[in-house]
């Protein structure tokens, strides 16, 4: 998901530029989020994909968060995968997916939005399976039968991790891969308001304008040793932890971004690569 601007606290003021390191990009480059400033609209849905899935797939196509980097850092973890069967947990509009079959694996992959699914259905055509299921629920899917799964930035809707991840760990063979991404816990204590407890599992919402409306969107903050305690809990191996630099061509298409940064790095979202045992 796309970021508050982040905020450096405890260090006076300097006379020349501000350097950047590692904060998230701003609002300059994410235009269409802004927060949640009073309480929502009486009735108003959150994270109502249907409502905006055009518009959304059509941003990813070539945003920076997105196009630039967690999908390429998606891709790349998951490695050489022809011949292997990889399950798309929460496979949007398909562009992972496509990545994916591009590479030689067989895919196949479910989302909750309907709308979504159409997208991905008009983008891979007849050869990707594809099914209507809701990540924290039973799964449509026999036990062990997949290599892989890939789920790109889609845990942190859920509150609880428990269902999902027995499910997402039932459907893998012994010794499959589970290689996911989430929102950093660090990013989202920085753009958190002053005294948000970062030991807490807390809700955090924002409005994403896009389409020409704005979309309420829900999500799920947490520590990292909640989020790694959740993953051995479930079953799985740690084998990677990852906070990836953006993908080739990023700081030519977005130079604003990287202007007084010491390196092409930023932080957003953290990667892992777990294996069931």
């Amino acid at each position: 998901m796309p970021n508050r601007p982040g905020t450096t606290g405890g260090t006076a003021a300097s006379d020349g530029p501000e350097e950047q390191v590692d904060t998230p990009p701003n609002r300059r480059t994410v235009s269409w989020v802004s927060p949640v400033e009073a309480p929502p609209p009486p009735g108003e849905r959150a994270n109502d994909y249907d409502s905006f899935a055009e518009a959304y797939a059509a941003e990813n196509e070539t945003s920076l968060l997105n196009a630039y980097y967690a999908r390429p850092a998606i891709v790349d973890l998951a490695g050489d995968v022809a011949g292997r069967w990889v399950l798309d947990a929460g496979c949007g509009a398909g562009a992972v997916a496509e990545a994916l079959c591009e590479r030689g694996a067989f895919v196949v992959g479910f989302d909750s939005s309907a709308g979504m699914l159409a997208l991905a259905r008009q983008r891979l055509g007849d050869d990707v399976v594809l099914e209507h299921a809701e990540l924290g629920g039973p799964l449509p899917f026999a036990d062990g039968g997949f290599d892989d799964v890939v789920a790109s930035l889609v845990l942190h809707y859920l509150e609880d991790w428990t269902t999902a991840l027995a499910e997402l760990r039932r459907v893998l063979r012994p010794g499959g891969r589970l290689i996911g991404s989430v929102h950093h816990p660090f990013v989202s204590h920085m753009t958190a308001p002053p005294g948000t407890d970062y030991f807490a599992i807390r809700p955090t919402s924002q409005w994403w304008e896009l389409g020409g409306t704005k979309h309420l969107m829900t999500f799920w903050d947490r520590p990292l040793h909640a989020i790694t305690d959740a993953f051995t809990a479930a079953g799985f191996r740690i084998d990677v932890l990852s906070e990836p630099a953006p993908g080739p061509g990023a700081q030519e298409r977005f130079p604003e971004v990287f202007a007084g940064r010491a390196s092409e790095k930023f932080v957003c979202f953290l990667f892992f690569v777990l294996t069931k045992v």
